[in-house]
């Protein structure tokens, strides 16, 4: 892949944006048919993309030691990601091999698993060890009834987990460290829309809205239409800088440092969205749950100072609330509302522009991805 600008090249093209009044463009006009964004067949041959491709799941600090789990529905199956006593992170449809109920719910730290149903129970790896009454299963081969396992892989402090397919070592060696070893969690959310998570993605996206959405939250601090934008593959980083990156200017160029300057927001395709901001690092995952709804699911871990010690978590928490409170709500807004209109005969597409780069490489890799 293209190697990423670092910070320095970063901030010199950041200056020439302001100094020239320019931004970074793209070099392609796509047009989205509006029937993208609430078509069953369309929706569903997400789904399958979604099962088919390696996608994070997780922070893996969000898995910290042996027997910590999350159960999740994700691209339609219900998962449960657990670190094992090797501590080894595996991945498993979240069905009992007897009746097929669910073995755990949301997120903990467990010694073992046992179904509420009947209280079958399998160990940190998936195997069946325990099941009650055994004599009234007289041909179960135990070993042949253990979770059935998906794939997952950890790399850059990241989880991934792919349904269909095996996670190849060349897609690892290709992503990026996204979290240091150090990086804690420190607030995690949950919450649904009723939008298309294609809009929702969209938002995070580009900086052509920032003065007309975002006039009285993050215009205040930020600039207009000002962006760097870089893909790598499916992927891509959107730099947004804030007005105060012109205390730095005159710092000498091996000095200056994006943190605190400006917001990289990272799109790992598909639907996962990391936001590195000063105090701390969001990671949404954007999961669908049907054409017009979508579930949030938020991890906030909290950023290191030069010398590796971390945030304080009570500034991190105001930095979060700030996003929360204004611009992140009012990105959530604008596509529950345009959601609302994509079914109406107003639009037979959408139109994305040279200042969205990043949304038509999005758009791009999933016509790709659809068609294979």
């Amino acid at each position: 892949m293209d190697q990423l600008l670092d910070d320095e090249q970063a901030i010199e093209r950041i200056f020439a944006h302001i100094d020239n009044k320019t931004t970074d463009l793209g070099d392609t006009v796509w047009h989205a048919p509006v029937e993208q964004y609430y078509a069953p067949d369309r929706f569903e041959a997400e789904l399958a993309m979604l099962r088919r491709l390696p996608v994070p799941f997780c922070p893996s600090a969000a898995l910290p030691e042996v027997g910590s789990h999350i159960a999740r529905t994700s691209a339609g199956t219900p998962l449960l990601v657990v670190r094992g006593a090797d501590g080894v992170v595996r991945a498993f449809i979240n069905a009992c091999r007897h009746r097929g109920m669910k073995v755990a719910e949301g997120s903990g730290c467990a010694k073992a698993f046992t179904c509420p149903y009947h209280a079958w129970t399998y160990n940190l790896e998936g195997a069946l060890k325990g099941v009650p009454g055994r004599s009234g299963f007289p041909d179960l081969d135990t070993s042949e009834h253990g979770l059935a396992e998906v794939h997952a892989a950890e790399s850059g402090g990241m989880v991934y987990v792919a349904q269909d397919a095996p996670i190849d070592d060349a897609f690892l060696e290709r992503s990026l460290d996204y979290f240091t070893p150090g990086q804690e969690i420190f607030d995690e959310s949950e919450l649904v829309d009723e939008a298309n998570w294609k809009l929702l993605s969209e938002t995070f996206q580009e900086g052509y809205h920032i003065k007309s959405l975002h006039r009285d939250s993050f215009f205040p601090y930020g600039l207009d239409n000002t962006t760097l934008v870089e893909t790598f593959g499916a992927n891509s980083r959107v730099i947004f800088p804030f007005r105060r990156i012109e205390k730095i200017r005159d710092t000498a160029p091996g000095d200056r440092k994006l943190a605190g300057v400006a917001t990289s927001v990272y799109h790992l395709f598909p639907n996962v969205h990391i936001a590195v901001l000063s105090k701390h690092t969001s990671m949404v995952v954007l999961e669908p749950i049907s054409p017009t709804h979508t579930r949030w699911f938020v991890y906030r871990l909290l950023n290191e100072h030069a010398d590796g010690t971390p945030i304080p978590v009570e500034e991190a928490r105001r930095d979060a609330d700030f996003v929360n409170d204004f611009g992140q709500d009012e990105d959530r807004a604008a596509a529950r509302a345009i959601q609302e209109s994509v079914a109406t005969k107003a639009n037979s597409h959408f139109t994305f522009g040279h200042f969205e780069k990043a949304i038509v490489n999005f758009h791009q890799h999933l016509a790709l991805h659809l068609d294979s």
